[in-house]
């Protein structure tokens, strides 16, 4: 009886389960430990809660002003150059914690942007403009030219690599 329940519902609901039983045990066991925990809880929120309005934001921007037709054209699967340097030059502008581009990065992988692109973006987002001026002063100018340069090759690589892989999955 509970093997078919737990079969209809999915990993997520499970883990809510856990979670909130896990809760109810500290709160009826050990309240102490509990307050604590949901005081971080709260902070966490607290602090992560600008970042999500952002996104949110962003989210519903782009499907405000970008339509699937626009996005499939330069980052999909027939898209060339224009897919590739679109997703360096995001990647590199992109600010903010790495899981807050998730949701948007998914929605514009349903409207049929390529895997290689969003790969690339991500890899992107380690050059930071910000800090290249202090890379510049520890390393030098040459130092910081070579890397960088690098960082955006390899980003278009394993693009590539990536792209392979999945669609190796796929009959």
């Amino acid at each position: 009886m509970i093997n078919r329940f737990l079969e209809k519902i999915s990993g997520k609901w499970i883990f809510l389960i856990v979670v909130t039983t896990i809760y109810i045990f500290l709160l009826i066991f050990n309240f102490h430990s509990f307050e604590r925990v949901l005081i971080q809880f709260f902070k966490l929120i607290w602090t992560i809660l600008p970042i999500f309005v952002l996104v949110f934001c962003l989210m519903f921007l782009s499907n405000l002003f970008l339509d699937s037709k626009k996005i499939i054209k330069y980052t999909g699967k027939s898209a060339g150059l224009k897919g590739w340097i679109i997703s360096i030059i995001a990647g590199i502008l992109s600010s903010g914690p790495i899981y807050m581009w998730y949701p948007l990065l998914s929605e514009l992988k349903d409207k049929g942007m390529k895997d290689a692109f969003i790969t690339t973006f991500l890899y992107n987002r380690a050059v930071k403009i910000p800090l290249l001026p202090m890379i510049i002063y520890y390393f030098g100018i040459t130092f910081t030219i070579i890397l960088t340069f690098y960082m955006i090759l390899f980003s278009v690589i394993n693009g590539l690599i990536v792209h392979k892989f999945l669609n190796l999955k796929k009959p």
